[in-house]
């Protein structure tokens, strides 16, 4: 079975709460659960709380010592299995319960983003299926890429690939505002808001209403 070809300029997704906003923009950074622990910045957290706490102890085979909860996580994808389960609402786990809409997908390029970390002398790796698990496997070289399963990550239908579909990239501590390329929003009330929100002097990504990168 194909893992299909690797994208020629893979980008990455990080979803957040519109009300978290104002604060990453305050800061400069999306910062990694432990430190969204450690700061307890404005705004409602949309994960679930039992693999946020086990994210913290699991550690990454690639760099020893380092935690998948000491990384900020984003998928190679929108529309992810976490964003169906928001939509859903229905996970016992799940403490947010306000639906899929007040959700921002924060895009970045994947390449700009480890030319970044490596020039920071940051920590990155990627996954190959859910980090939040208690079995996946990890790598921090690009040239390995081929080895996510891209026809699952680019899947609509992930029923039988939800595994695949769910691998991630993870960046070490915090990361930059900067790096953001574009805010995908699925209406125009969210949209107004990110507008609203971003920075009249630095950095405005674009902002585009992405119905297709929701359910």
């Amino acid at each position: 079975m194909t893992n299909g070809l690797v994208p020629p300029q893979p980008k990455i997704y990080h979803i957040a709460h519109v009300d978290r906003l104002p604060s990453i923009v305050a800061d400069g950074f999306l910062w990694c659960d432990a430190e969204v622990n450690r700061r307890a910045p404005a705004g409602t957290t949309i994960g679930m709380s039992g693999i946020k706490q086990r994210r913290l102890t699991l550690s990454l085979n690639s760099h020893p010592g380092l935690h998948v909860g000491d990384c900020v996580p984003f998928y190679f994808c929108p529309r992810s299995v976490m964003l169906y389960l928001i939509h859903q609402g229905n996970h016992p786990e799940l403490g947010y319960r306000g639906g899929q809409a007040p959700i921002l997908h924060f895009e970045a390029d994947l390449h700009a983003t480890v030319a970044w970390a490596q020039a920071q002398q940051r920590r990155w790796a990627f996954t190959l299926s859910n980090a939040g698990s208690y079995f996946f496997e990890d790598r921090c070289d690009l040239a390995r890429l081929d080895e996510i399963d891209w026809v699952a990550v680019q899947a609509r239908d992930w029923r039988q690939c939800k595994e695949g579909k769910q691998a991630e990239f993870l960046l070490e501590h915090s990361f930059p505002w900067h790096l953001i390329e574009r805010v995908g929003v699925l209406n125009r009330t969210i949209y107004q808001q990110v507008v609203n929100a971003l920075p009249v002097n630095g950095h405005r990504p674009t902002v585009e209403i992405r119905p297709d990168w929701y359910y």
